[in-house]
């Protein structure tokens, strides 16, 4: 490849291609900040507008269902389209690269492990299946399917323009802020998003671009949507004092719910897991899907028209249909106890919409579950005759604190919510209930839904810059393969002539099938090594000292720090299956590290 003098653009192998004299221009008259700044702009119209698209799209396909198209009983669509929207999911996914999984873990580890390149096919796997999946009555959300089309869509620009890391991770964050930014109206947690869960520096010259992104993407969904945005609140009620001490205690139970949200998730996915079958995973999760959105009609899609309703005190109107109508006009205790009941079976339906082979995000299953909590709350403490609490308030501070303990963003949470009320009448509870229910669930699970198993294979990163760094690195990256290796047979006089031709003083000892028995330096042979006497009297194996230790090449890089500082060692041998493979050097491992600290700067 040629590459441009005093530019770090690499240009196509074609250069006579558009894109390669594109990226010549580009270089001689464009700074990479103005690159940036500038797509940072287009990228937040662009990634603005594929999340209000994808929306009024599910919005579109759900009103034509509630039109009643067939002429059937309207009951029956929330059984079949649930169903048939999961099966059509599957069948079109196992045909394009099957099931694109979930778009935000997939995201972290693309930026953890992959450098921050996203595969092309997400810039319409996560887009396309989310459609059809929540359309149809999937009781899943579309935000984390349009945060990763827009992490996708950054991606690909910053390689499509030759960006390094760091640039390329910044554009991906500007594009996933922008979709928040459309879809909430919510310019500023669109940025603390990208900061909080994608572990984005926040530094002036990210700072810049992040702003400029989120702005664009807030205004094209003011261009689209016409101030018309997904969620409605009519009036908040002023913050009083006396409320503390409630707001408290719904900031414990949205830590213990958004604690049961994430096991009841990850309960779901192993259990389907099981099934290797995928017609058995349609058969059992599809099903299961259509007889409870059927039951209870508020499960059906996103949810935000039950989510609307409570913020606007009609919740009656949400116990209109199913088992849910039974209870409706009954009183204030089986009011509770219906919208309990949707409580506790939203995250059960959700998890059955991704079993069954639906894709989606959990990001508004959350935010359903925290507004309904927080309206049961107010409700149950007033008909308790405890205090009178304004429902409204209740519910969406209810909503940042399952936002906080389910997806550990409390800023996000906080922010949100104050812009989604136009104001900041509600910012003191927002942030109690808030921390509160991150710091307790954090206790409880270390980690949240989206991070849980990129933390148990070590390929999470952090704002924790050294592991950051090591999150980025593989034993592979490192390990030196130039060392001599020896048999425990082998006499002295064969020893000393492998010793002559290596450039190592450190000699790995090996079994018959390859496998590390030992290890030997120069120190442990020189007092015999000039005795030509003995040169075929000694055996390697009696000069050799067991390996202290070593590292299995599929271990994460933490492991490795960790063992040479208990160890002290300067080299550790590196196994696979018990095989040698070769050594990692403490020296080669800070060389890298110091050239990889450069790209996070």
């Amino acid at each position: 490849m040629d590459i441009i003098k005093g530019s770090r653009t690499t240009l196509p192998r074609r250069p006579d291609s558009f894109h390669a004299r594109l990226l010549t221009w580009r270089a001689r008259n464009v700074s990479q900040t103005q690159l940036v700044h500038v797509a940072a702009v287009v990228l937040g119209l662009l990634a603005g507008m594929s999340a209000v698209l994808l929306k009024n799209g599910v919005h579109v396909v759900q009103e034509i269902v509630h039109a009643d198209p067939l002429g059937l009983s309207f009951d029956l669509y929330f059984f079949l389209f649930p169903v048939l929207g999961v099966g059509l999911t599957a069948l079109l996914m196992a045909g394009t690269g099957g099931n694109p999984g979930e778009a935000i873990p997939i995201t972290l580890h693309a930026i953890s492990k992959r450098r921050g390149f996203i595969p092309k096919r997400y810039l319409y796997a996560w887009y396309i299946s989310s459609f059809i999946t929540a359309g149809f009555g999937g009781s899943v959300g579309l935000e984390g399917p349009g945060v990763g089309t827009g992490a996708a869509i950054g991606s690909n620009a910053g390689r499509m323009f030759r960006l390094d890391f760091r640039n390329r991770i910044l554009l991906l964050g500007c594009a996933s802020a922008g979709v928040l930014a459309a879809i909430f109206n919510a310019p500023i947690a669109g940025i603390i998003f990208t900061i909080e869960i994608f572990s984005l520096d926040l530094t002036l010259a990210s700072l810049v671009p992040l702003l400029l992104a989120s702005v664009a993407g807030a205004l094209t969904s003011h261009f689209m949507h016409a101030n018309e945005f997904i969620l409605h609140v009519t009036s908040v009620e002023p913050f009083r004092v006396a409320d503390v001490p409630w707001y408290v205690i719904l900031g414990v139970l949205s830590a213990l719910v958004s604690v049961y949200f994430t096991r009841s998730f990850f309960f779901f996915e192993s259990l389907f897991r099981r099934l290797r079958s995928g017609v058995g995973k349609w058969a059992a999760g599809g099903l299961g899907l259509g007889l409870m959105v059927w039951l209870l009609p508020p499960l059906y899609g996103e949810g935000f028209q039950t989510v609307n309703l409570l913020l606007n005190d009609q919740a009656g109107s949400v116990l209109s249909g199913g088992l849910p109508a039974l209870l409706a006009g009954r009183g204030g205790a089986f009011l509770i106890g219906g919208l309990l009941v949707l409580l506790f079976t939203k995250i059960v339906a959700s998890g059955l919409t991704f079993g069954a082979g639906g894709v989606g995000g959990v990001f508004a299953p959350s935010l359903f579950t925290g507004c309904v909590l927080g309206f049961v709350y107010a409700t149950a403490v007033g008909l308790l005759d405890m205090a009178q609490l304004d429902t409204t308030n209740f519910a969406l501070v209810g909503m940042a604190g399952l936002m906080a303990g389910v997806l550990h963003a409390p800023l996000t949470a906080i922010f949100m919510i104050a812009e989604i009320t136009g104001g900041y009448e509600l910012f003191l509870p927002l942030m109690i209930v808030s921390a509160i229910s991150f710091a307790t669930s954090r206790h409880l699970l270390p980690f949240s839904i989206y991070t849980k198993k990129l933390a148990q294979r070590g390929e999470l990163i952090t704002h924790d810059k050294d592991k950051a760094v090591l999150s980025q690195l593989t034993i592979r990256d490192i390990v030196e393969r130039d060392f001599s290796p020896v048999h425990a047979d082998m006499t002295m006089g064969t020893l000393v002539n492998v010793v002559s031709t290596s450039n190592r003083n450190l000699f790995p000892v090996l079994g018959k099938d390859g496998c590390l028995i030992g290890v030997l330096t120069l120190d442990d042979i020189r007092h015999v090594m000039f005795d030509r006497a003995l040169y075929n009297l000694i055996l390697v194996g009696e000069l050799m000292d067991p390996p202290p230790a070593s590292v299995d090449v599929s271990e994460n890089m933490s492991t490795v720090v960790q063992r040479f500082q208990e160890t002290g060692l300067w080299n550790i041998p590196v196994v696979e299956d018990g095989r040698y493979i070769g050594f990692v050097s403490k020296s080669k491992l800070f060389s890298i590290y110091r050239s990889k600290l450069l790209e996070f700067s």
